[in-house]
């Protein structure tokens, strides 16, 4: 009777265990499924998303392809019309202030949206006369 009892408890510990694990892995395809991820096309002083829009809290990921010639993308880490102090509303995983848009070249931008609004976006590489007209708008939704 001792050992039904052991048996029992390692059955009931285990099924424990089984569901209290459920979270998913880091590396697992369902985690992989959560990234949004947005293709977009840099050309002749536009971007082809624009507003790009996002869920708060879940990852993103840009790729980016130049069709014509090197572009850049900056983009403000505070919602426009806010002050600049404080935790930024986008956390980025690498330290770059301006991605290089190489022809041809895909380019993968990885952040967090921390905080609602709308973020303004511009071309960071002298590309041309149009240059300063390139823009475009990232709006992290609730």
């Amino acid at each position: 009777m001792n050992s039904a009892l052991r048996i029992m408890s390692v059955i009931l510990l285990s099924a424990f265990a089984l569901s209290s694990g459920s979270a998913t892995p880091p590396n697992s395809p369902q985690s992989a499924q959560s990234v949004q991820v947005i293709e977009i096309t840099a050309k002749k002083y536009e971007y082809s998303a624009s507003p790009i829009r996002v869920k708060l809290g879940a990852p993103v990921e840009l790729r980016f392809t130049s069709l014509d010639k090197t572009h850049g993308f900056k983009i403000n880490l505070y919602p426009d019309g806010s002050d600049a102090k404080g935790e930024p509303g986008l956390s980025f995983s690498s330290k770059e202030d301006c991605f290089k848009l190489e022809k041809g070249t895909p380019t993968v931008v990885q952040f967090i949206p921390h905080t609602a609004g709308t973020y303004s976006f511009h071309c960071c590489n002298r590309c041309g006369l149009g240059h300063g007209g390139m823009k475009g708008q990232l709006v992290v939704e609730p």
